[in-house]
């Protein structure tokens, strides 16, 4: 197969969280850790950090990955999900993993997959730490995909340990409040492993405390501790708690084994974005109208844009706006603005919530906004119906901004 028949493959014949949903969700590791040992055991041969949360896990493990790249490291990284090409998920340096290691690795054991039934997420995860293995890496930052305790990137043992923050999401897997949650993202927490909160919270705090005392781990709340913060190229005010995080992190690794220096941390955070690739974080993509997409996609990410779109300057607010089908709207109701026009649309992937009944309840609860066939013709309407000193924002999903960026 080539890469694009391989890439197919791997989309139509796995199940996959991203196009799914709830089928297919693993509960244990039993999978992952077969995968291991098929490939020999690859996440025992490079150093990482290990990065969880509901909101910011992206941006943190970007901008962890840049400062190291700045330092001179071979920096492996790993997220999900993809916008545009699935090499997006495995990088080396911002470099994407090749088409042709992706092609090898799916036929050396396309056998092993088919036999073992094993999903898209866990082979992914498998390729990346083998790709990392193979690179030698001097580090790399793993970003956990779902949860965390059952995670498959939840096989290795980290020098930093990471949870930026946690919020109402997933719920149908992680549960349906604030601290059970936690103990589920409290699961990459490690024997002896620092441990970082980005966000200190009254129904979490005592989780983290609690499992990071069981395994004897120093526990940070970035929050609590950092005080200042530099500027980076990757804009939002959600960014300065990610910040925060990130500095932390930085301060906990080895002093002996990474050699990091103020001017080196500084210049990577102005950097992320040309050295990760990173796309999709208040992204600004026209002025007059100015048009910014962001991949929030729940109640608190999307907080922090409605705060940002506050502060912006302009005449009139237009939002295209698309959902999976399993996100819960009500909290999104809650935080949305209502002084604004909007373009409701379906992201083109079978989870995608129909715009249709996107729009009916949205209107419902008092918006204003008509339903269209793409994310394209919803972008396409709102830059007609636009004035050059209107604004237009496009988001609610990771999906729908792949489509227009």
């Amino acid at each position: 197969m080539n890469y694009q028949e391989t890439v197919n493959w791997m989309f139509k014949q796995l199940p996959m969280y991203q196009n799914l949903g709830t089928s297919a969700y693993k509960k244990d590791l039993s999978n992952t850790l077969l995968l291991a040992s098929e490939l020999n055991h690859p996440e025992n041969h490079f150093k990482s950090i290990h990065v969880a949360g509901t909101n910011g896990k992206g941006s943190t493990s970007h901008m962890l990955a840049s400062i190291l790249q700045e330092a001179g490291y071979k920096v492996g990284l790993y997220t999900s999900p993809h916008l545009k090409d699935f090499r997006e998920r495995i990088k080396i340096n911002g470099e994407d993993i090749s088409e042709d290691f992706v092609v090898d690795f799916i036929n050396k054991h396309r056998d092993f997959f088919q036999n073992n039934h094993l999903s898209f997420f866990e082979m992914t995860v498998g390729m990346a730490f083998d790709y990392f293995t193979k690179f030698k890496v001097d580090i790399a930052i793993i970003e956990v995909g779902l949860g965390g305790r059952l995670d498959s990137t939840n096989i290795i043992t980290p020098l930093v340990s990471v949870i930026t923050n946690i919020g109402l999401d997933h719920t149908q897997f992680l549960g349906n409040d604030l601290a059970s949650i936690a103990k589920e993202k409290a699961g990459i927490i490690k024997r002896n492993v620092p441990v970082v909160i980005g966000e200190t919270q009254e129904e979490t705090e005592a989780v983290f405390k609690d499992k990071a005392r069981e395994e004897g781990a120093e526990i940070h709340f970035a929050d609590q501790e950092i005080g200042s913060v530099y500027e980076s190229d990757l804009k939002g005010l959600y960014q300065q708690k990610n910040i925060k995080t990130v500095l932390q992190a930085i301060q906990l690794l080895p002093k002996d084994e990474y050699y990091i220096s103020e001017e080196v941390i500084q210049c990577g955070l102005k950097k992320v974005s040309a050295n990760t690739g990173l796309k999709g974080r208040w992204q600004i993509l026209g002025e007059n109208p100015k048009i910014v997409c962001d991949t929030a996609h729940n109640k608190e990410g999307l907080k922090y844009i409605v705060e940002q779109l506050s502060k912006e300057v302009y005449k009139q607010l237009h939002i295209v706006f698309g959902v999976v089908n399993d996100k819960s709207l009500e909290p999104i109701f809650e935080v949305m603005p209502k002084n604004a026009t909007y373009y409701f649309c379906k992201p083109d992937m079978p989870r995608g919530l129909d715009a249709r009944v996107l729009k009916d309840e949205f209107l419902q609860h008092g918006f204003v906004g008509e339903a269209y066939f793409s994310v394209n013709e919803a972008l396409k309407k709102a830059k007609e119906k636009a004035s050059k000193n209107d604004m237009i924002y496009v988001g609610g999903s990771t999906f729908v901004v792949a489509e227009i960026i």
